[in-house]
């Protein structure tokens, strides 16, 4: 996937989840973080920072922040976009060969699942977590309590009892990184329930990508420690 006009600044401090202070060349703008989560590992006053920008001239934020530099890591922020960089991996068959059918926003049950897709008589469930957080190599999942996560999870342990192919597919927005693990630290359950989901028969996965300030595409399988 990739990104219209693209520039650098320097990040100065958030204000609130929604938007950020930057400074852009000399002038110090309001920008939209198009990442909800806490990332406060990433968005550190100084840090350098990639911005789009919109050509919708009703927009409150001309900018989005999409990406930052931690050290020797490009990260891309951008929630949106690990759905749409696994939409583009599975159109090109690298995910699972000769799909007859790709469909975004799929619900079954009680939940509402990234994408449904088929394969011949083969019926697949995938759930899409972008992963953020990194240190020392490692990248864990989540980095702040989600039971929304546990909740699909149970989702597709569910539906695999029924017959279908569940998978749970981390995008990792960087590379390199080493391998991913469940942060039991920050919500124990979602770990627990991502071993026994594992254990149960739900493929569970991890994918790097290779970032640039205006692209982003999935490079190769990353190891999961569980």
């Amino acid at each position: 996937m990739h990104y219209q006009k693209v520039c650098k600044a320097q990040f100065l401090s958030r204000p609130n989840r929604f938007i950020a202070r930057v400074m852009l060349d000399t002038e110090e703008v309001t920008v939209h973080v198009k990442n909800t989560g806490r990332c406060k590992e990433l968005l550190m006053p100084g840090a350098a920072v990639y911005l789009s920008e919109s050509d919708n001239p009703n927009r409150k934020t001309r900018y989005d922040l999409i990406a930052v530099e931690k050290s020797n890591l490009l990260i891309n922020m951008d929630s949106q976009a690990p759905n749409k960089v696994f939409e583009e991996w599975v159109e090109t068959g690298a995910f699972l060969p000769n799909l007859t059918k790709i469909k975004p926003e799929y619900t079954h049950g009680d939940s509402r699942f990234d994408f449904y897709l088929e394969q011949g008589d083969k019926k697949h469930l995938v759930e899409v977590k972008g992963v953020t957080l990194e240190e020392n190599g490692v990248v864990r999942f989540p980095d702040a309590p989600t039971e929304r996560g546990v909740k699909h999870i149970h989702g597709l342990m569910a539906a695999r009892e029924e017959g279908f192919e569940c998978w749970l597919c981390f995008v990792i927005q960087m590379s390199p990184v080493s391998y991913l693990e469940p942060n039991d630290v920050t919500h124990p359950a979602f770990g627990e329930a991502l071993r026994t989901a594992a254990a149960s028969g739900v493929h569970v996965i991890a994918v790097d990508c290779g970032v640039c300030p205006d692209s982003l595409e999935i490079k190769s399988q990353v190891p999961i420690r569980l």
